[in-house]
């Protein structure tokens, strides 16, 4: 008759046992089970919300924001300013310049001289882009969202660029006021935040006008 296993060895197989268990249980088939479902059930949402125009091109993520600027009248200048390009509807300010891989803020407070300068710097230049009066600019025009990749702006700010965006493609702006109307976000289960445009699918159905 063999001899039994002292209780130390026959603790730490135990435990090694619990732990390959656990491992193809958590780490292997509770994984795969979500990744299935949540790909029957919502494969846009799980596969990263990914906006392609009618041609099946991607033009990027309805969760996250970007720029849509002119191109640089110099490339190699690192330092050039980036020009916003009229013919599309801006998205709020970003403090990381819309970069996917560094979510955050600038973490300048209310009291930050620096952050009230740039504000105002904004807001002159929202306005004598849009063509409207500096009084009238919209807070979220000015001022970057917590994680600066917010693809939302408010429904003012949308339509406040509606005239200049309309001359610049020559488009009614009737037309982009509708279409504006069309991607407008109500609220958070009916009552929470505010409505919202998403300047990403707005932009891509913008490129569809005709």
């Amino acid at each position: 008759m063999s001899k039994p296993l002292p209780t130390t060895v026959r603790t730490h197989v135990t435990a090694l046992r619990m732990l390959l268990v656990m491992t193809v249980i958590l780490g292997l088939a509770y994984p795969l089970l979500v990744s299935g479902l949540s790909q029957l059930a919502f494969a846009d949402k799980a596969n990263g919300s990914i906006v392609k125009t009618a041609d099946g091109k991607e033009t990027g993520s309805s969760l996250l924001g970007q720029s849509y600027n002119l191109p640089k009248q110099n490339p190699d200048d690192e330092n050039e300013q980036a020009r916003p390009d009229p013919k599309w509807f801006q998205p709020r300010p970003s403090a990381n310049k819309y970069d996917g891989k560094v979510s955050g803020a600038s973490n300048l407070g209310p009291n930050s001289e620096d952050l009230t300068k740039t504000i105002e710097d904004r807001r002159a230049a929202v306005a004598a882009f849009d063509g409207v009066d500096p009084a009238s600019v919209p807070a979220d025009a000015v001022t970057a969202s917590g994680s600066s990749l917010d693809p939302h702006i408010s429904v003012a700010y949308a339509k406040e660029q509606v005239d200049r965006v309309a001359k610049a493609r020559n488009l009614s702006p009737e037309q982009l006021d509708k279409l504006v109307e069309q991607h407008t976000d109500g609220r958070s289960l009916g009552f929470l935040g505010q409505e919202g445009v998403n300047v990403v699918l707005l932009n891509t159905a913008l490129a569809e006008q005709k």
